[in-house]
C-alpha cells in the first residue's frame, strides 16, 4: 500500500506543505499566512470597466491589480447573482437562504458582456485562479461553497455526482438522498469522498455549508464593494479537506496552532484518522529532518536525473512548456527500441511528478526518445495516463504525434512554482574567489569573542553548514568544549543546509539574528 504523508512547515509568516507519496515529494504548496486573496474566497466586487474586445470585465475586489472576469466565467446564472446581490445589499431580500428567491432567466451561452451588464454593477464573485504573470486574479460568478463530501452551488437546482463514483446503484442512492435534503434553489455537487456515506453525515454537512451562506448573506446588508465576504480555509486545512482519504498514513506539523486546527478538523470529519497527525518537536528544521529540502534542491533545476542515468530537461517559454527526454551517458546494452521504451516509461513517471510538483499548466509538449513500434507508442501513452491519474488538476493527454511528440494540456489555479536552487556564494559574490576556507573557524571565533565581550545575550546560537558543524563538534576536546571553558557559556551549534559552506550566523536565542558590521 502506498504511504501518503503531509509534512507542514510553518515559519516567519508563511506555511509550506509537502505531499509525499512513498517518500517521494509530489506536491509543494506555499502560502503567506497574511494573504487576503486565496483561491475560493468570495467577495462583493464591482465592475470597473468592460472590455468588449476580450468579452470580459475588470472587477475591483480590493487588490492592487483589477481582477479579470470573462463572459464564460459569469456562468448561465449571472442575472440571478446580480439580482440577489442588489436586493441583499439594499435590504429588499432578507431571507437567510434562497427559498423565496425568484431565479432569473439564464444568459446566452455565446452572448456579449456589454449586453448583460454595465460599469459600477455590484455582484458576488469568487477567486478562480491566483494572479499569473502580469494578470490579476481570475474570477467567476458561479459560486461554490465546498465541503468534504459535497459542494453547495447557489442559484440552481441541479445535482451532479463525481464521475469517479462508478457504481450505478450508489449513484442512484446518492442522487435520491441529496434530492431529499438539499435546500431550495441550491444545487449540489457530490464529491468522490461521499461514496458510501450515511444520510446523517451528508445532512450535517449541508447544514454546515448553509450556515456559511447565512454568514455571507448577513454581511451583504448595506455593504460597500469591494469587500471580502467568505474566506476559504487556510491552505493546510483546505488541502487536507480535498486530499485526505483513508490511504493517508501520517501528517506532521511543526506549529501547535495548525496542529490543533488539523486535529479538530479530523476529529469532526474523519475521526478514525485523528491519530495520524503529529506535532514535530525536533531540533532540526522539519523539512531537513524528513529529507524534503534535499528533494526540493534536486527537483527544481532545469534538469531532472532519473535512477537509470537518463534525464529530462524542462524549459519554459511564453506559450508552452517543453520537456526533452534524453537517454544519458549510461546507455544500456540493449537494442535501441527496447532501451527507448524503458527510458520513456521511466521518464513518464518523473514528468507526471514534475507537473504536479511545479504545478505546470497550459500546453506541455514532450519530446520522448523516438520509437518505431506502434505497440510501444500505445504502451507509453497508456503509461502516461496512468501516471497522471492521481493529478487533481484537469488535464488532457494526446497520443504521440507522427513526429514523436506528446501534447498535454493541464489546468492550474496558482502561479507555477519556480524555485531557484542554485546559490550565489555570499563570500565571493559570484567572482569565484574566496578567502581560504581554513580561516572560517578563525572568523567565527573572532566574532564570538566580540559578541560575548560587548553585549549580554540570553542564549547564543551559532548557525553553520552541517559540514562545519561536524568539524566544530569533532572529538572530545572540540571547539564547543574549548569555548565553554574560555567564556563559561554554552554555545548552541545549529545546522542549516541552506547556508553556504563558509558562511555562518549568530543568534541571540532562537530568533533574533546578531548582525555585525564588518
Amino acid at each position: 500500500m502506498m504511504e501518503k504523508e503531509l509534512i507542514i512547515s510553518a515559519q516567519q509568516g508563511s506555511v509550506e506543505i509537502a505531499l509525499v507519496e512513498d517518500k517521494k515529494l509530489v506536491e509543494l504548496h506555499k502560502q503567506k499566512s497574511n494573504t487576503q486573496y486565496n483561491v475560493g474566497d468570495i467577495f462583493l466586487g464591482q465592475i470597473k470597466k468592460l472590455m468588449p474586445g476580450l468579452n470580459a470585465a475588470f472587477v475591483d475586489i480590493g487588490h492592487k491589480k483589477e481582477s479579470f472576469l470573462h463572459y464564460t466565467d459569469m456562468g448561465p446564472l449571472f442575472n440571478s447573482v446580480v439580482s440577489y446581490t442588489k436586493d441583499a445589499v439594499e435590504g429588499k431580500y432578507t431571507a437567510n437562504l434562497l427559498d423565496s428567491f425568484e431565479l432569473k432567466p439564464e444568459i446566452l451561452k455565446n452572448g456579449k458582456v456589454s449586453q448583460i451588464t454595465d460599469k459600477r454593477v455590484n455582484m458576488l464573485v469568487q477567486i478562480l485562479k491566483e494572479p499569473i504573470s502580469t494578470k490579476g486574479h481570475r474570477l467567476t460568478c458561479e459560486i461554490t461553497i465546498p465541503g468534504r463530501f459535497l459542494v453547495l452551488t447557489p442559484f440552481n437546482n441541479s445535482i451532479a455526482i463525481s464521475k469517479k463514483i462508478a457504481n450505478p446503484d450508489e449513484r442512484n442512492r446518492l442522487f435520491h438522498v441529496i434530492e431529499s435534503i438539499r435546500p431550495k434553489n441550491f444545487g449540489v455537487v457530490v464529491r468522490t469522498a461521499a461514496e458510501g456515506k450515511k444520510v446523517a453525515e451528508m445532512h450535517e454537512e449541508i447544514n454546515m455549508l448553509c450556515e456559511k451562506w447565512k454568514t455571507l448573506h448577513s454581511q451583504l446588508l448595506h455593504a460597500k464593494a469591494p469587500m471580502k465576504l467568505l474566506s476559504e480555509l487556510d491552505k493546510a486545512t483546505s488541502i487536507i479537506r480535498d486530499l485526505l482519504n483513508t490511504s493517508f498514513t501520517k501528517i506532521v506539523v511543526n506549529d501547535r496552532d495548525i496542529y490543533e486546527g488539523i486535529k479538530m478538523y479530523l476529529e469532526n470529519n474523519l475521526p478514525e484518522k485523528a491519530e495520524i497527525v503529529q506535532l514535530y518537536k525536533g531540533s532540526k528544521p522539519i523539512f531537513d529532518h524528513y529529507g524534503i529540502k534535499r528533494q526540493i534542491k534536486a527537483a527544481f533545476g532545469t534538469t531532472a536525473t532519473l535512477s537509470s542515468g537518463a534525464y529530462i530537461v524542462i524549459e519554459h517559454t511564453e506559450a508552452m512548456h517543453v520537456i526533452d527526454v534524453n537517454s544519458g551517458p549510461k546507455s544500456q546494452r540493449l537494442d535501441q527500441e527496447t532501451a527507448a521504451i524503458q527510458v520513456n516509461l521511466e521518464a513518464a513517471e518523473e514528468i507526471a511528478r514534475q507537473l504536479r510538483l511545479r504545478d505546470i499548466g497550459g500546453l506541455i509538449v514532450i519530446d520522448f526518445i523516438d520509437m518505431k513500434s506502434n505497440e510501444n507508442k500505445t504502451e507509453l501513452y497508456n503509461a502516461m495516463r496512468k501516471c497522471m491519474e492521481s493529478d487533481r488538476s484537469q488535464h488532457t493527454i494526446l497520443p504521440l504525434s507522427k513526429f514523436g511528440l506528446m501534447q498535454i494540456t493541464r489546468q492550474r489555479e496558482r502561479q507555477e512554482l519556480k524555485l531557484d536552487t542554485s546559490e550565489t556564494c555570499p563570500s565571493c559574490g559570484g567572482s569565484g574567489k574566496v578567502n581560504a576556507s581554513i580561516f572560517v573557524v578563525d572568523s567565527i571565533e573572532k566574532d564570538l569573542n566580540f559578541i560575548l565581550t560587548t553585549r549580554p545575550t540570553k542564549q547564543l546560537v551559532l548557525e553553520v553548514h552541517p559540514y562545519v558543524a561536524a568539524y566544530l563538534k569533532r572529538g572530545l576536546w572540540n571547539y564547543k568544549m574549548k569555548w565553554y571553558f574560555k567564556y563559561y557559556r554554552n554555545i548552541k551549534i545549529m545546522e542549516n543546509q541552506d547556508l553556504p559552506m563558509i558562511a555562518f550566523k549568530f543568534y541571540d536565542g532562537p530568533d533574533e539574528e546578531i548582525r555585525l558590521k564588518g
